[in-house]
């Protein structure tokens, strides 16, 4: 309980002394001056491209979400059985790396797991094409997001 009641008198703190710094003037680098000031709104935006992003969450909507990170632009299902083959079972985190429309923004890792003689999951290998075929369906996805933003 004390570390909690401390925490928080640091967190207060160094609040506060943010707020009493905003009013300092920045430093500039070699001497040059700029009357752009940095909009505040823009540092509680996302950074990560917003095609991609909703295009991960339309193409893995089959898979239960087990968690999203909009800020950091991870995506985390959770594990889904197909009905057809109730004997495997798989699960998918992606992570979006930039704030552009880019196949190297992107990636994809797949776990798959096996049910074994005793009924147990194991840790099976799922295949790479797996993975580069998820990737391929979100680039796909948010290329026809940013051409019906584009058009209408």
């Amino acid at each position: 309980m004390r570390q909690a009641a401390t925490g928080a008198v640091v967190f207060a703190a160094l609040g506060l002394s943010t707020l009493g710094l905003s009013a300092c003037s920045t430093p500039h680098l070699f001497g040059s001056k700029s009357n752009n000031v940095p909009n505040p709104a823009s540092a509680t935006s996302v950074s990560v491209n917003g095609y991609l992003w909703r295009a991960t969450l339309d193409t893995l909507s089959f898979m239960p979400l087990a968690s999203a990170d909009p800020y950091g632009g991870v995506v985390i299902t959770d594990w889904y059985v197909n009905p057809e083959k109730p004997d495997e079972r798989f699960k998918c985190t992606v992570y979006i790396l930039d704030s552009r429309l880019r196949a190297d923004g992107l990636n994809v890792t797949v776990f798959k797991q096996t049910k074994d003689a005793a009924g147990n999951w194991v840790d099976a290998p799922a295949a790479t094409q797996t993975e580069t075929d998820i990737e391929n369906a979100i680039l796909t996805r948010a290329r026809q997001l940013r051409l019906s933003n584009i058009k209408g």
